[in-house]
């Protein structure tokens, strides 16, 4: 090797070396502070689900502070087990390993209190829509039936497509539909075609379904579906006055 080559080689490895070590040094660093606003984006998407404007005055979001002094005063997280829907008291999401969340073996549920009652409930949605698992919040009235709000935060969908259920316009349908009625969960449906095509004079748990997007509108019925019986077999002990 030439001397001028081992100077050309030596100078990049250099370069290679301190470039690999100050992003390595940024990413440490900037952790702290990245994990702090996936935190803040998970709570905000709570409230919204909550139906609480996430905007100040100025149209700006809320920042940390806020959120956080709506959940201190507003909020009180549990835990159900997975299986039976059983309150296991004196659990809160930070003794978990995350993967008990993920994988629904243990339920984090969110109440919202005012003057020491309970009068909404909300928690986690997640299951796979075309390609990718979707994750979101749905809040329910004090009914422990109807919808307040719900949210679609992260996924993989196709853009233009199956991507348009986070769209404010389509989850705003979701307001006021039925998730139990009769002493029982309801079959709630997203429809290919729209809600009036089939059912000309509505239907209390249907949505539309997105053009294009059919698989992505199936995947989000079948899994509200599934995790709200999840979460209903602790709702019964709320109904029955448990």
């Amino acid at each position: 090797m030439l001397k001028a080559d081992r100077h050309l080689f030596t100078f990049a490895l250099t370069v290679c070396v301190v470039v690999s070590a100050l992003l390595s040094t940024a990413a440490t660093l900037l952790k702290d502070r990245q994990d702090l606003m996936v935190e803040l984006d998970r709570k905000r998407n709570v409230l919204s689900a909550f139906g609480l404007d996430i905007y100040d005055e100025d149209g700006r979001r809320l920042g940390v502070e806020a959120v956080d002094k709506i959940f201190a005063d507003n909020i009180r997280e549990v835990i159900l087990d997975g299986q039976t829907g059983e309150l296991l008291e004196g659990l809160t999401s930070a003794d978990l390993d995350p993967r008990e969340l993920r994988d629904k073996q243990k339920l984090l549920l969110y109440k919202w209190e005012e003057d020491g009652e309970f009068t909404r409930f909300a928690f986690p949605i997640s299951g796979l829509g075309l390609w990718s698992t979707i994750y979101g919040y749905l809040a329910l009235d004090q009914d422990l039936a109807t919808i307040l709000g719900v949210t679609f935060y992260d996924h993989g969908e196709t853009p233009g497509l199956g991507a348009e259920i986070e769209r404010d316009w389509w989850q705003e349908q979701f307001e006021g539909k039925k998730l139990y009625a009769d002493g029982e969960p309801a079959d709630f449906r997203v429809i290919k075609g729209g809600v009036s095509r089939r059912y000309p004079d509505g239907h209390p748990s249907a949505v539309d379904g997105l053009s294009g997007a059919t698989v992505t509108g199936e995947g989000v019925a079948r899994f509200i579906n599934a995790d709200f019986r999840r979460y209903n077999r602790y709702f019964e002990t709320i109904r029955e006055g448990g």
